[in-house]
Parts: structure tokens; C-alpha cells; sequence
């Protein structure tokens, strides 16, 4: 079998650099299988650390933020915890900034684990932009702003419902291994896995936390890492969550890797398309009213009429051919002509470059609202994203500045916001597509008081919401499972809080759900005796 994972790395929750997909990498067509790289042109990661060996120091700063007409005091913890792993030597040592508001019993206060995915990103994104009681500040409508850059209070902080503590993943950051050790056993994911878990049973060992109801919220990648982080901390700790808040959720790579034997991923793209062409005001009249009426119709195409289509392949009839192309072009905004030239299929590289290609505009593809113009306007591929590079600047500079002189946490090591984490060891998904959905079915099975809350960006073109559902359609057969399941949608992308109102309602959903979810009753077994 055609090793997918490896042709096809997921854009992360975040903004990375311009001129290289780094590791988010820019996603594939199928085909032979190749090592994405952490940076285009860069050496495969080092056996040991060379780039300064792991800090153990603590920072504890005082703060205030006024929320709802309130003042809410904190107090800000920078710093790493060790990493223990069998044999029980510290390897490594993870970077983390915790918020926890003041005068609180931990007993009873909620405590969430915040990290973005890659595999190789840094928390820098949710860290300045999500749900931490500063962030940056950006041009209306979350476009990029102009220097220089202002960190301000954030309006939509979760420090009044949940203490927040933000993790960068080894060899990202400043996480990193300690000095002799491989760091190569981090690159991968049981390894990155056993990480994540290994930091948050320190934490809780380490901040008198055990009692407290707990959650992970996770973006992008890190949405796959919380499916397997959830049955982690079960196995290895014992350790029970509340709940799971997956921002820009992806369980499985099937969904957005389209490639001739893979007609579900080209469904699950048309509601994204359906999306953006509206944005952009290229559906037709009866469509560009009501964007969810909009979607809703693609919904019902894309995985009915289009995918049955799309299987019978060349036993279909000219008649009916044509029939799903005109139906599809009117729900992405695309030529007639095009979509039979493509034979039915949009690889989403290509919507993205012909969508406004008449306007010599590229859109984005962590966030379709975005628009570039680019060298060439003839091609079928993004010379960059600017959905990607436009948060870069801001983010990286107010962070540096941050953690230095508000944080007081100083370091001599580089803060990548990329780490060099190739190659990545997929482990036993290295022959298949990288997939989450039974091992958070298992977790949810475990603890029947697990549930999950999905956030999903109307206009993310890098985890799409068909593949989300297409994902949750599948996890676990029975009402038990779903009925734990809720979802909410923005008219944002990847990167949800971007986007002041999308960012708002974000805050309120995933409050709503901590509330709902710190504390329930017994439930009976459903086991016959």
C-alpha cells in the first residue's frame, strides 16, 4: 500500500513561513511515497540535540486582566518540567507558560492543556492568539496586520472558566532533550504521545492538580494527538479528562489526502469549496444568500449524488457525467469545462489557484478568506500561502518580547516556531493512512463521562469540515458515543480566533462546554450481569 501519511502532511494550526511548507508541509496527490520535509532543503534531524540542551527553571509573574467589566488576577508560571521515560532518567524537558487564576480551590478549578500539531509546530499560535489572557492584536476581520505589532488584553481569554496551561512539543520551542540523548525517539507518534503524557502526569504531580477536572484542547495535528492522548494518559497514568475540545479537528489523513484511489477525500473537500466560492461571491444567485443553506445543499451532494458518482468511474454515462459536472460547478464556484477537465475530481492545490484565477488571485489554504497574487497565474499550484505568512511577523516578534520582559523567562536558546522533526516515525500507520478515530473511541468506551466538543472553520481548507464529519460518522456505531459528540461552526478558518466574531463565539462554546462538563453523576453500566 502507497504510504499516504508520507505523502501527505497536514498545515498546522499556525502560521508558519512563508517560503517553506516546513511542518505543516503542503499536502499531496498521491503517488510514489517521499519524506516531507520539516524545511524545504533541510538535513534530516540530528541523533543529538545540537542546538542547546533543555532548561530547568521556573518564572512566576503576577498579572491582571479585566474580562466582562471584571479584573480577574492570575498569575503566569513559565518554565520546563522534566521528562522521565522507562528507565527513570530525566531526557528531556518541556517548555510551558500556565495561567491560573488566583484565589481558586484546585480541587474544583478546571486545568486544560493547550498545544498545536505539525507534527513539528510550536504553541506559539494558540499561545498569542486563542485563549491566553494576552494576545496579538490583529488588522480587521483577523488580516495581517502592519508593523510594528501590539499584544493587548484578550477579550476572549478562558482564564475565567478554566486555568490554561500552553506545552510546546520536543524540538519545538523551547522543549528539548537533554544533553546525549536521542531526540529522534521524540519524532514520531507514540513518542510524541508518550511526551505529552509524561508532562501532564508531572504537571499534576507537581502542582497539586490530581483533583482537578481536566481537558486537552488541541488544534490541528494536535487534535490527532488528543484522540491518542486521551487513551495515553488512561493506559500509562490513570489519568481521566472531562472533556476534549478539537479546534480544526482531524482524525484521520484519508480525508485529505484525494488521490485516485481515494474518491472520499474529493467529497470531503466540496463543502470547503462550497464555502469559499461563496465568500468570494462566485456561486450563483439562489446560493449567495445563506451560507449554511449553501453548505448544507454541498453536504448533501458531496456525500451522496458526487461520491456515488464519483465510484461507479468510467462505467458512468456521458449523460450522467455531465449531469455531476454542472452540479458541482455550481456548488464551487468552478467552470463547467474545468470540473469534466478534471474528471470530476478537484485536487484542492488546484481550487485554491483557479477559483479566482480570473482576478490573478490565489486563495488561502489555512484560511480561504485569504487572497494572494502571485508570480504565476497560469499554473495549478500556490507559490505560498498568505494565510500561512501572515501572522508569522507579528506572532513570533510579541512572543519573543513577551516571554522575556512580562514573562520574566529568559533563555540563550533559539525559539523555533518549526521544529526540525523529520523524519516523523508514523509506527504502525507507516503503511496506511494515519488514523485516530479508534483510539479515541476506545478512551470514550474507558470513561463513559468523556466527552468531545469539534470546532470548525467554514473556511479552513487545511482540515475541512466534510472530512470532520466524515470522521465522526464513523466513531463508534452507537448513541452512547455520539450523543457525547457536539460541534460547532465558524466563519473563519483554520485558525478560528483570528476572526473577532468567530473568535467570540469560540470562547463561549468551549466555556459552555467546561461548565457542562466539570463534574456528572454516576451512569450505569451497560454491561448484563
Amino acid at each position: 500500500m502507497v504510504n499516504r501519511v508520507a505523502v501527505v502532511l497536514l498545515l498546522l494550526a499556525s502560521a508558519l513561513p512563508s517560503q517553506a511548507a516546513l511542518a505543516q508541509g503542503r499536502g499531496g496527490r498521491g503517488g510514489a511515497p517521499q519524506t516531507p520535509p520539516a524545511t524545504e532543503g533541510a538535513p534530516a534531524a540530528p541523533r543529538v540535540e545540537t542546538a542547546g540542551a533543555a532548561e530547568e527553571k521556573v518564572s512566576q509573574t503576577a498579572h491582571t486582566v479585566r474580562l466582562d467589566g471584571r479584573d480577574i488576577k492570575y498569575t503566569a508560571t513559565a518554565g520546563t518540567l522534566p521528562i522521565r521515560l522507562d528507565n527513570g532518567q530525566v531526557s528531556a524537558r518541556m517548555f510551558f507558560v500556565a495561567y491560573t487564576k488566583d484565589g481558586e480551590d484546585v480541587k474544583t478549578r478546571p486545568v486544560s492543556f493547550l498545544y498545536n500539531g505539525g507534527p513539528g509546530a510550536a504553541t506559539i499560535w494558540l499561545h498569542m492568539g486563542s485563549f491566553a489572557p494576552r494576545h496579538v492584536e490583529l488588522a480587521a476581520e483577523g488580516f495581517q496586520p502592519s508593523p510594528p505589532y501590539h499584544l493587548v488584553d484578550n477579550p476572549n481569554s478562558l482564564i475565567d472558566v478554566t486555568d490554561l496551561v500552553f506545552v510546546d512539543a520536543i524540538d519545538t520551542g523551547y522543549s528539548r532533550v537533554v544533553s546525549g540523548v536521542d531526540n529522534r525517539q521524540f519524532h514520531g507518534v507514540r513518542g510524541d504521545l508518550r511526551a505529552f503524557g509524561e508532562f501532564i502526569d508531572e504537571y499534576l504531580k507537581s502542582y497539586s492538580r490530581w483533583p482537578s477536572p481536566k481537558y486537552l484542547i488541541g488544534e490541528s495535528y494536535g487534535t490527532i494527538r488528543s484522540a491518542g492522548l486521551a487513551q495515553e494518559l488512561q493506559n500509562r497514568h490513570g489519568i481521566e479528562l472531562n472533556g476534549i475540545a478539537l479546534v480544526s479537528s482531524l482524525l484521520t489523513y484519508q480525508t485529505i489526502s484525494p488521490s485516485p484511489e481515494n474518491d472520499a477525500a474529493y467529497a470531503a473537500h466540496i463543502e470547503t469549496y462550497t464555502a469559499s466560492a461563496w465568500y468570494h461571491k462566485k456561486l450563483p444567485a439562489d446560493l449567495a444568500g445563506d451560507l449554511k443553506k449553501a453548505v448544507d445543499e454541498s453536504r448533501a451532494f458531496a456525500f451522496g449524488e458526487y461520491l456515488t458518482a464519483l465510484a461507479k468511474g468510467n462505467r458512468a454515462t456521458p449523460a450522467e457525467r455531465k449531469a455531476t459536472a454542472q452540479k458541482l460547478a455550481r456548488l464551487t464556484g468552478l467552470s463547467v469545462d474545468f470540473v469534466e477537465r478534471a474528471n470530476l475530481r478537484i485536487d484542492p492545490g488546484r481550487f485554491r489557484k483557479e477559483l479566482l484565477r480570473d482576478k490573478r488571485l490565489v486563495i488561502g489554504r489555512l484560511d480561504s478568506r485569504f487572497t494572494s497574487i502571485e508570480g504565476d497565474a497560469a499554473g495549478d499550484s500556490d507559490e505560498f500561502d498568505l494565510s500561512n505568512s501572515a501572522l508569522q511577523g507579528p506572532y513570533t516578534a510579541l512572543f519573543q518580547d513577551y516571554v522575556k520582559n512580562e514573562l520574566k523567562w529568559e533563555s540563550d536558546l533559539h525559539y523555533p516556531s518549526s521544529g526540525n522533526v523529520r523524519p516523523w516515525s508514523w509506527d504502525e500507520f507507516s503503511n496506511s493512512y494515519m488514523d485516530m478515530t479508534e483510539p479515541l473511541r476506545s478512551a470514550m468506551s474507558h470513561n463513559p463521562f468523556l466527552k468531545i466538543f469539534v470546532a470548525q472553520g467554514y473556511y479552513d481548507m487545511a482540515t475541512v469540515m466534510g472530512g470532520m464529519e466524515y470522521n465522526f460518522a464513523h466513531l463508534g456505531y452507537d448513541k452512547s458515543f455520539t450523543d457525547r459528540v457536539s460541534f460547532g461552526y465558524y466563519e473563519a478558518g483554520h485558525m478560528i480566533y483570528i476572526r473577532p466574531s468567530a473568535h467570540k463565539a469560540l470562547k463561549a462554546d468551549i466555556a459552555k462546554f467546561i461548565q457542562g462538563t466539570r463534574g456528572q453523576g454516576a451512569v450505569k453500566s451497560t454491561t448484563q450481569q
